[in-house]
Protein backbone atom coordinates (compact mmCIF):
# COMPACT_ATOMS: atom_id res chain seq x y z
CA UNK A 1 0.00 0.00 0.00
CA UNK A 2 1.16 3.66 -1.17
CA UNK A 3 2.13 5.96 1.93
CA UNK A 4 1.09 9.70 2.36
CA UNK A 5 2.53 12.03 5.06
CA UNK A 6 0.36 15.20 5.93
CA UNK A 7 1.92 18.19 7.18
CA UNK A 8 -0.54 20.11 8.85
CA UNK A 9 0.22 22.69 11.77
CA UNK A 10 -4.08 22.48 12.48
CA UNK A 11 -5.12 18.76 13.75
CA UNK A 12 -8.54 19.41 11.84
CA UNK A 13 -6.41 20.23 8.20
CA UNK A 14 -4.72 17.00 9.19
CA UNK A 15 -7.76 14.47 9.97
CA UNK A 16 -9.73 15.88 7.11
CA UNK A 17 -6.47 15.06 4.24
CA UNK A 18 -5.84 12.35 6.05
CA UNK A 19 -9.58 11.06 5.37
CA UNK A 20 -9.60 11.90 2.01
CA UNK A 21 -5.96 10.25 1.14
CA UNK A 22 -6.84 6.87 2.94
CA UNK A 23 -10.37 7.13 0.98
CA UNK A 24 -7.67 7.02 -2.18
CA UNK A 25 -6.12 3.86 -1.02
CA UNK A 26 -3.18 5.24 0.86
CA UNK A 27 -2.02 4.69 4.53
CA UNK A 28 -1.38 7.73 6.07
CA UNK A 29 0.97 9.34 8.79
CA UNK A 30 0.56 13.05 10.19
CA UNK A 31 3.05 15.42 11.39
CA UNK A 32 2.43 18.85 12.62
CA UNK A 33 5.24 20.97 11.63
CA UNK A 34 7.99 20.53 9.27
CA UNK A 35 10.70 18.91 11.86
CA UNK A 36 8.09 15.58 12.37
CA UNK A 37 8.10 15.11 9.18
CA UNK A 38 12.06 15.00 8.55
CA UNK A 39 11.82 12.99 11.47
CA UNK A 40 8.73 10.71 9.89
CA UNK A 41 10.71 10.65 6.61
CA UNK A 42 14.21 9.40 7.80
CA UNK A 43 12.50 6.43 9.53
CA UNK A 44 10.48 5.76 6.57
CA UNK A 45 10.18 7.71 2.76
CA UNK A 46 6.32 8.45 2.18
CA UNK A 47 5.30 8.20 -1.18
CA UNK A 48 3.29 11.13 -1.26
CA UNK A 49 3.29 14.37 1.26
CA UNK A 50 0.23 16.97 1.32
CA UNK A 51 2.15 19.82 3.07
CA UNK A 52 1.18 23.11 4.49
CA UNK A 53 3.43 26.39 4.12
CA UNK A 54 3.35 28.18 7.30
CA UNK A 55 4.06 25.84 10.60
CA UNK A 56 5.79 26.79 14.05
CA UNK A 57 9.34 25.10 14.59
CA UNK A 58 9.90 24.56 10.37
CA UNK A 59 7.69 25.90 7.35
CA UNK A 60 6.38 23.84 4.72
CA UNK A 61 9.13 25.12 2.48
CA UNK A 62 11.92 24.66 4.56
CA UNK A 63 10.90 21.06 5.02
CA UNK A 64 10.86 20.58 1.09
CA UNK A 65 14.49 21.75 0.58
CA UNK A 66 15.33 19.48 3.14
CA UNK A 67 13.42 16.54 2.23
CA UNK A 68 14.60 17.03 -1.49
CA UNK A 69 18.13 16.67 -0.07
CA UNK A 70 17.97 13.45 1.81
CA UNK A 71 18.37 9.80 0.78
CA UNK A 72 15.49 8.91 -1.22
CA UNK A 73 14.23 12.42 -0.61
CA UNK A 74 13.32 13.32 -4.43
CA UNK A 75 11.47 9.81 -4.21
CA UNK A 76 7.80 11.26 -2.72
CA UNK A 77 5.63 13.22 -4.97
CA UNK A 78 4.50 16.33 -2.69
CA UNK A 79 1.23 18.60 -3.42
CA UNK A 80 1.29 22.07 -0.76
CA UNK A 81 -1.90 22.89 0.18
CA UNK A 82 -2.14 26.07 1.75
CA UNK A 83 -3.72 29.57 2.05
CA UNK A 84 -0.69 30.75 0.29
CA UNK A 85 -1.89 31.95 -3.24
CA UNK A 86 0.30 34.72 -4.49
CA UNK A 87 2.80 33.70 -7.78
CA UNK A 88 5.96 34.13 -5.09
CA UNK A 89 5.01 31.07 -3.27
CA UNK A 90 4.13 29.25 -5.53
CA UNK A 91 7.25 29.64 -8.31
CA UNK A 92 9.21 28.91 -4.79
CA UNK A 93 7.53 26.42 -3.54
CA UNK A 94 8.17 24.55 -7.54
CA UNK A 95 11.65 25.66 -7.34
CA UNK A 96 12.08 23.70 -4.41
CA UNK A 97 10.78 20.17 -5.80
CA UNK A 98 6.85 20.50 -5.32
CA UNK A 99 5.01 18.34 -7.85
CA UNK A 100 1.49 20.36 -7.49
CA UNK A 101 0.14 23.33 -5.41
CA UNK A 102 -3.34 23.59 -4.26
CA UNK A 103 -5.48 26.34 -1.93
CA UNK A 104 -7.14 25.83 1.13
CA UNK A 105 -10.18 24.92 1.61
CA UNK A 106 -9.76 22.30 -0.26
CA UNK A 107 -12.10 19.15 -0.48
CA UNK A 108 -11.76 15.02 -2.31
CA UNK A 109 -12.10 16.00 -5.15
CA UNK A 110 -9.33 18.35 -5.70
CA UNK A 111 -7.11 16.18 -3.87
CA UNK A 112 -8.00 13.24 -6.46
CA UNK A 113 -7.08 15.18 -9.71
CA UNK A 114 -3.79 16.39 -8.25
CA UNK A 115 -2.88 12.70 -7.08
CA UNK A 116 -3.92 11.86 -10.53
CA UNK A 117 -1.95 14.35 -11.97
CA UNK A 118 1.01 13.43 -10.65
CA UNK A 119 0.85 9.85 -11.20
CA UNK A 120 0.43 8.90 -7.67
CA UNK A 121 -3.25 7.33 -8.71
CA UNK A 122 -5.15 6.03 -11.66
CA UNK A 123 -8.34 7.55 -13.43
CA UNK A 124 -11.35 5.93 -12.09
CA UNK A 125 -13.62 4.00 -15.08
Amino acid sequence: MKSCLIVDDSRVVRKVASRIARDLGFECLEAENGQLACEACEKSMPDAIILDWNMPVMSGIEFLERLRQMDGGSKPRVVFCTTENDIDHIQRAMSAGADEYIMKPFDSEIIESKFIQIGLIEQPD
